[in-house]
């Protein structure tokens, strides 16, 4: 199949910034929700002067116009059902049903001023709801970026500026790897096509001048399903496959649940680094709250699949049409799915359908086959079009992509196939995307995200979920954080709502490691292992880090090594909230151990590392190790890939 740069159109970008905008409404309640929303047109482009009015019983209750972006607002709308009708110059009159849950907040409407697409089923009303997460809110990529997706979640917006506050200092700013030239630069494979970005890897920072870490949320998982390939065929990774946050983030410990009311919650733990016994390791995770009781809110989910002829093998298309079988039969009746399909031209294969309609939906996947050449951006303006169309307010609105990577778009993705995975891009994409990145090596990996972990992949419970640290230099010398090197962040975006952090699931776990070096600790052990210290000693001028002991350095005894907080939004909301856990030196230890074995594995695959003693004993403390009864499966997988690993090692050696 060709490859060739393609730039979906910039008209989308009206599409996903749903944010209020003045209604000029005339209702007089003294509360109730806000209904917020964007009008555009079949393009996607956005329509100023819209006229809309929101009815009951005939009676018009309220009336706005859309401003020059399209969007448009409703405020203090009370419980109840309405029906909103918008009218635009010589485009048909677009009336949609809308009904207000008793205690929502606020809701989300997007309208689509263009001619519905024909569906046997367009006249049912969307189920009424309760409220829940909208449809995620995501640009397009650059124009002309190459690079390929795979199913996944739309969600989450690239903000900038603004803010309130914070430190203005960017000190991450040289050493953060823009998105498009990763994507770039990313070189194939030898003897494939995969492509892979090449990232610098985290270094200590001395305390006393850089004591905060700033970086977003990231769950995907992708790195630790494409290592097992390579092993799997008897191949040790290339270095840049290997993201160690991806490989933390695939298993999910059983951290502490969220409080009542809270999306989120902080776990925190500290040891021995088992690589370097001077250094500590900190454990950090969240958990976020499981899928909530489903009630009456319904889903909407567009699925835009690549049915381009590089989808025909079978670990592609085929692969794909089975596990989206399974994948329809865990929704409810009154979900709703859609396809859209794209090669040298997209279509709808099926229309929004409701779910209790199986037998309609499994024909339509069934009839998926492979052929033509990839135009990935017509099917993107296609699949949120009809997104918007059957949006459900309050419910979980969804567009999955699914191709091989050939097509750059801004959507979350599982990646398929070997010999063109554009795993560079991939990455990128979800990560700014607010999405989720899976590489689907078997059918058994697409059986565990779409089906095991159904509600994780779907349903948002927290976005733009962001992470800041900060050490204390009297207890920390220095400290790294390990991986996360393509979320890093600066100071003042940790505060900043319009910038963009990360999306977690339900149910979604996310783990984060810091090596630290304690005060007064041996540093020639070295940042790898093998004795090289940090910095060499300087000939001309006091070591750096001798200066770490200064006497300049504060005195704070309350025995505190660092302050981590979390800050997120609601699914729907626009205004963050913050959990912070500070973590002092008798934290307990009960998911470090399994996490660091993790962690080492990876560095030791980034680095290249052939010393066989390591690798004999991160096997033995492996196989020797106790997890909880939720990690005991994955526990046995990953000491099979800890022993192929150290096989292949072996070989290389002789």
């Amino acid at each position: 199949m060709t490859r060739r740069l393609f730039a979906v159109p910039s008209c989308v970008l009206a599409l996903f910034f749903l944010v209020a905008a003045p209604s000029g409404s005339s209702m007089d309640q003294a509360s109730g929700a806000q209904i917020n929303g964007t009008v555009v047109d079949g393009a996607l482009s956005p329509l100023a002067g819209v006229s809309i009015t929101l009815e009951q019983q005939t009676r018009i209750v309220s009336r706005t116009t859309s401003d020059a972006e399209g969007r448009f607002a409703f405020k203090n709308v009370t419980p109840g059902d309405y029906r909103v009708r918008a009218t635009y110059r010589n485009m048909p009159v677009l009336e949609r049903g809308l009904h207000v849950p008793a205690g929502a907040a606020t809701l989300k409407l997007p309208l689509v001023m263009a001619p519905a697409v024909a569906a046997d089923d367009r006249a049912e009303e969307a189920p009424k709801v309760t409220g829940a997460p909208p449809v995620p809110t995501a640009p397009p990529p650059p124009a002309g970026v190459v690079g390929g997706v795979v199913g996944g979640a739309v969600g989450g917006v690239a903000g900038a500026g603004g803010g309130r506050g914070g430190v203005a200092q960017d000190r991450y700013a040289q050493r953060r790897r823009p998105t498009n030239e990763a994507m770039v630069e990313a070189q194939p494979y030898f003897g494939s096509g995969d492509r892979y970005a090449s990232v610098d890897a985290n270094r200590f920072q001395n305390t006393l001048e850089q004591s905060l870490s700033t970086f977003g949320a990231d769950v995907d998982t992708a790195s630790y399903s494409n290592i097992r390939r390579f092993l799997s065929s008897g191949q040790l990774p290339p270095s840049d496959a290997v993201r160690v946050e991806e490989l933390l983030n695939y298993f999910h410990p059983d951290y502490s649940q969220p409080r009542a009311g809270q999306p989120i919650a902080l776990t925190t733990e500290m040891g021995p680094a088992p690589w370097a016994p001077s250094h500590q390791l900190v454990l950090i995770g969240a958990r976020a709250r499981a899928a909530a009781p489903r009630f009456n809110e319904g889903r909407s989910i567009v699925l835009l699949l690549d049915v381009s002829g590089s989808m025909s093998p079978a670990d592609r298309l085929p692969m794909i049409r089975t596990a989206l079988g399974m994948f329809v039969d865990t929704l409810h009746p009154d979900d709703r799915i859609a396809i859209v399909t794209y090669a040298g031209s997209s279509g709808v294969a099926l229309p929004s359908t409701p779910v209790r309609r199986r037998d309609v939906i499994q024909r339509a996947i069934a009839r998926l086959n492979a052929g033509g050449s990839t135009n990935g951006a017509q099917g993107i303006v296609t699949a949120y079009r009809i997104a918007r169309e059957a949006f459900i307010p309050g419910g979980v609105n969804r567009v999955m992509l699914a191709t091989d990577g050939d097509s750059g778009v801004f959507l979350s993705i599982f990646g398929v196939g070997r010999g063109n995975l554009n795993d560079a891009s991939l990455e990128q994409i979800a990560n700014k995307g607010n999405g989720h990145y899976t590489y689907l090596d078997s059918l058994q990996e697409a059986r565990r995200v779409l089906v095991r972990e159904a509600d994780a992949t779907i349903e948002t419970v927290a976005k733009d979920v962001k992470f800041q640290v900060e050490f204390n230099p009297a207890t920390v010398a220095a400290w790294k954080l390990i991986g996360y090197e393509n979320r890093l962040m600066a100071e003042r975006d940790f505060n900043n709502d319009r910038k963009d952090g990360g999306e977690m699931g339900a149910g979604h776990t996310v783990t984060v490691l810091y090596e630290i070096v304690p005060v007064g600790a041996d540093r020639e052990n070295g940042e790898y292992g093998d004795g090289r210290p940090v910095v060499d000693p300087l000939k001309y001028q006091p070591n750096p880090d001798v200066a770490v002991e200064r006497p300049r350095r504060p005195v704070v005894a309350n025995g505190e090594l660092l302050t981590v907080k979390a800050r997120f939004k609601a699914p729907e909301g626009d205004v963050s909230d913050v959990i912070s856990q500070a973590v002092k030196a008798n934290a307990r230890v009960r998911h470090l151990p399994f996490a660091s074995a993790v962690a080492e594995f990876g560095l030791m695959l980034r680095r290249g590392t052939f010393d066989t003693g390591r690798w004999d004993g991160l096997a033995r403390r492996v196989n020797a190790m106790n997890v909880s009864a939720s990690l005991a499966t994955d526990k046995a997988e990953f000491a099979e890939l800890v022993e192929t690993a150290r096989g292949l090692v072996r070989l290389h050696r002789r």
